[in-house]
């Protein structure tokens, strides 16, 4: 009795759109074209969906990174072949996306009985504002049936002294926060009140109704708004101008701005925020604050890991008829001879399967061109295989046995530029999630920290200065003879357990009729994700409405679309 073939058949060998990788921008592209009553097949290589967008086991984690740091080599059962005559056989291979992986553990009998016990982010840190764009697609899309979150207790920022100053986020926050003082409360309080008065205003009276105030007065109000010459000006110049001491401004650029880069040093900014980008930011964390009234702040995330996101989006486009395959090498595209243009791929099976657009996981690129001499082919070439590296972030995950905090499980640490160290010119950023979301096991805990960075020397200084400020790292020697962990008595920082180091590329997506789907960036939203995602779409299908309206759901003014536990 003969084997079964390793892949499976695909029918129909013909698509309005083939996806390849599931990566958050992906699946978003895909469900919106099953949406829009396209063919879609959606495939990976990978045995999981997510992509560079995953949540892992430990042992996944491990090997994707290593195998995703290396270039693969053109297969050869997909060189250049005679068997159609009108097309040119172009073959895919992957560049490294992930440079410099370091994986560490200090008590490998606790590690081995819970290895596969992690749903480990690849791109964490990674939290949704509750009012973001994010969970609006999840709402319109209904990919929101698929997935559920739990809020962040708090947010934190850090300073090089070891403490940790809460963030306050709301009136009620700010009157109970006992780090700052009476001053600097009702300093923060005004400055507030004048966002609140700007955003008022600027929607127009009556028709924000965020103050709950609609008719309120117009003169009031006018006085309130911020000229536009502020509003073009860095907002940290506009928070100096309103007299705000540099611990408040701190906390207002970096932990609720999220602002990248040291805004006072013009030299090393490379993305000075203007006050009217700042007062937007202000603006989504406020209107974040409350949206759920079983939120406890502005922050939520989503129970089993980020790598929930793609699968729910990957789920809504499957009842619109998308076909998905996993364990599916995309292994060549067919390129027409006389155009040079985009016809089809061809599988690991040796299939053809035919497509008017493409979209590609962002670690692809185009192996050179061996078939016909065409110059259009050498043309589309030579746009398909330059890819746009926007810099590099630094990621680490750590998981340790205890938290932060005692009395919380979840919550999100930011370090300020200089914060650390004097040449620390990025922000850092540590999210704390615990075993009641579903990423590790009970009594478990992981941090996930992030840094822009030039380089891996950079990057690496960025994370080991948060982790030694957090952390405390056991002696090797010790550790290896101990599987049990110190808990409660001994130290006052969480001891690390296992820790995972490495630099991702950061790349944008191009458009054509192939299109490159974007990396995950070192934001801590989605908001340029998934604005790239939705410009992808426009630019393949213009006359397209992204996730066309349906019956909306009862009481969706209340978002009862969106589960999200206590």
């Amino acid at each position: 009795m003969s084997e079964p073939p390793p892949y499976p058949q695909i029918e129909p060998t013909t698509f309005d759109l083939i996806a390849v990788g599931t990566g958050l921008a992906e699946c978003i592209v895909a469900a919106a074209a099953s949406a829009s009553g396209k063919t879609v097949l959606h495939l990976d290589t990978n045995p999981f969906y997510g992509s560079h967008y995953s949540s892992l086991s430990v042992p996944e984690l491990t090997s994707f990174l290593i195998s995703n740091s290396t270039a693969s080599s053109p297969p050869s059962s997909t060189s250049t072949t005679t068997d159609i005559p009108d097309y040119s056989i172009v073959n895919l291979i992957t560049q490294p996306v992930y440079s410099d992986v370091e994986i560490s553990c200090f008590y490998p009998e606790l590690m081995e009985e819970n290895l596969r016990k992690f749903n480990l982010d690849l791109c964490g840190p990674r939290v949704l504002f509750c009012a973001d764009k994010s969970i609006d697609l999840m709402l319109k899309s209904g990919a929101s049936n698929y997935v559920e979150f739990k809020s962040i207790d708090a947010s934190f920022v850090g300073d090089g002294n070891g403490k940790l100053w809460n963030v306050p986020d709301s009136r009620a926050a700010i009157f109970k926060d006992k780090s700052l003082t009476l001053m600097e409360k009702n300093q923060l309080m005004r400055f507030f009140k004048l966002v609140q008065g700007h955003l008022v205003a600027t929607v127009g009276a009556g028709t924000s109704g965020n103050d709950g105030n609609g008719n309120g007065n117009d003169e009031e109000e006018g006085k309130m708004k911020i000229s536009d010459e502020d509003l073009q000006r860095p907002f940290v110049e506009y928070l100096s101008k309103m007299r705000l001491p540099p611990k408040i401004r701190s906390i207002i650029l970096y932990a609720i701005a999220m602002a990248d880069y040291d805004q006072d040093d013009m030299g090393v900014c490379q993305n000075l925020l203007k006050t009217k980008d700042g007062i937007d930011r202000l603006a989504l964390y406020q209107s974040s604050v409350g949206r759920f009234t079983n939120a406890s702040g502005a922050l939520i995330y989503p129970i089993y890991g980020q790598g929930e996101l793609p699968q729910a989006f990957s789920r809504r486009s499957a009842v619109k008829g998308c076909i998905h395959v996993l364990r599916m090498p995309v292994t060549a595209l067919l390129m027409e001879k006389d155009s040079g243009s985009y016809k089809g791929v061809r599988l690991a099976s040796g299939q053809d399967i035919f497509s008017q657009k493409l979209v590609l996981d962002p670690s692809f690129t185009l192996a050179s061109p061996s078939a016909s001499p065409s110059d259009l082919l050498h043309e589309s070439f030579n746009f398909l295989s330059t890819r746009d590296v926007k810099g590099k972030v630094a990621r680490g995950i750590c998981i340790t046995r205890n938290s932060l905090k005692p009395d919380m499980s979840n919550l999100l640490v930011v370090y300020p530029p200089r914060s650390l160290y004097p040449e620390q010119i990025t922000s850092i950023r540590a999210l704390q999630i615990s075993g009641n979301l579903a990423v590790c096991p009970l009594g478990m805990f992981v941090l996930y920290l992030s840094a822009l960075c030039d380089d891996a020397i950079q990057g690496k200084r960025l994370l080991n200065a948060a982790m030694n400020a957090l952390l405390t790292f056991p002696d090797p020697v010790n550790s290896e003879s101990s599987s049990t962990v110190q808990s409660e008595t001994t130290e006052e920082k969480p001891s690390v357990i296992w820790s995972g180091l490495y630099m991702q590329e950061m790349s944008t997506g191009q458009f054509d009729s192939i299109n490159f789907a974007p990396m995950p960036d070192g934001n801590l939203n989605y908001n340029d994700i998934l604005d790239a995602a939705l410009k992808l779409f426009q630019e393949m299908y213009p006359n397209e409405e992204n996730f066309p309206e349906t019956t909306p759901p009862e009481n969706s003014e209340d978002d009862i679309g969106l589960t999200l536990e206590t």
